[in-house]
């Protein structure tokens, strides 16, 4: 059993990558890499084939990341049928994904933060373009939710296992 995890933003260029990245880090030191399809994806078009901003490089080489092989690509209506979890930035990639959705998968897309501790925090701010401060606040954020998720699905894995 391979579960699919796709996390979605705006241009593929820094939080969905780097959201990639983290759980991958994360399902690896947790012995599960080979239970997960783990990929990224942007709402948009403008940057399709680039690979992550040089600070979302900076920000997850900082603490033990790798996302300089990830290159940006469009989200599609075949990528929500495809993956078990489609996971969103923000409520407004949530909107775009749902009416991207076949109709009866319209609820499959998420909110990425729903699996980190209740913080009364939706969104992860998009930091393009912003300070490294912006980066790190991403970077923390995308890894409380990481873990969130981790844990929330590691029960499921090793049950199939």
């Amino acid at each position: 059993m391979t579960i699919g995890i796709l996390f979605i933003c705006t241009a593929n260029l820094c939080r969905s990558p780097t959201a990639e990245g983290v759980f991958r880090s994360l399902a690896t030191k947790a012995g599960l890499a080979d239970a997960f399809e783990i990929d990224s994806a942007g709402t948009g078009t403008s940057h399709i084939g680039q690979p992550p901003t040089q600070p979302a490089i900076d920000a997850a080489a900082a603490r033990g990341y790798d996302i300089t092989g990830i290159r940006a690509r469009q989200v599609t209506g075949e990528d929500i049928e495809h993956f078990d979890h489609v996971l969103a930035m923000t409520r407004g990639h949530l909107v775009e994904l749902r009416w991207l959705a076949p109709r009866e998968l319209v609820d499959k897309p998420q909110l990425l933060m729903s699996y980190a501790p209740p913080l009364g925090i939706l969104d992860i701010p998009d930091p393009f373009g912003g300070t490294a401060d912006d980066y790190e606040r991403a970077i923390g954020m995308i890894e409380s939710a990481t873990k969130g998720l981790l844990a929330r699905l590691t029960p499921e894995v090793r049950k199939a296992i």
